[in-house]
């Protein structure tokens, strides 16, 4: 299991490689697997720790990359996201989210999600529920061994 995090101000994602003591050592994942610190004033976010706002209960972000996925049958997207309309990205956001809150989720959010997509596609990751649904447990350590079915029940 990998732990695939955002960092604002920063393009892409990054999946942690390593922690030290006052940063997070994380890995582009893209074509140059860059290796680079991340420090606590950093705002990094897992991206099992997303959700969406919608009009009932906010929708996590791996069931709305799992929608992307159904509608372009787990390929990249279909369209440019960068080059279509803003009023475009919204079209097609209704069809993958139809009940979404119009007034909390803006177009940089849209776009956003619809570039993490193509990057997790292109890297082959497809099972988003397998890799971005939060676990159990108080660390990575503990995750792992859980998905393994290795963790003891106290």
């Amino acid at each position: 299991m990998e732990t695939i995090l955002s960092i604002a101000g920063r393009p892409g994602l990054y999946k942690l490689v390593s922690r030290g003591k006052s940063n997070l050592i994380v890995e582009t994942l893209d074509d140059t697997h860059h290796r680079l610190p991340a420090f606590a004033t950093d705002r990094v976010t897992s991206l099992g720790d997303i959700a969406m706002y919608t009009d009932a209960e906010d929708v996590p972000l791996w069931q709305v990359l799992e929608n992307i996925g159904k509608q372009e049958n787990l390929q990249a997207l279909s369209f440019n996201y960068r080059k279509v309309s803003a009023a475009d990205r919204r079209e097609y956001f209704s069809k993958v989210l139809p009940n979404w809150d119009q007034s909390r989720v803006h177009d940089s959010d849209i776009k956003k999600l619809l570039q993490w997509y193509d990057i997790l596609v292109k890297i082959g990751i497809t099972d988003f529920k397998k890799v971005l649904a939060p676990t159990q447990g108080t660390n990575v350590a503990d995750r792992d061994k859980e998905t393994e079915g290795q963790v003891e029940k106290k």
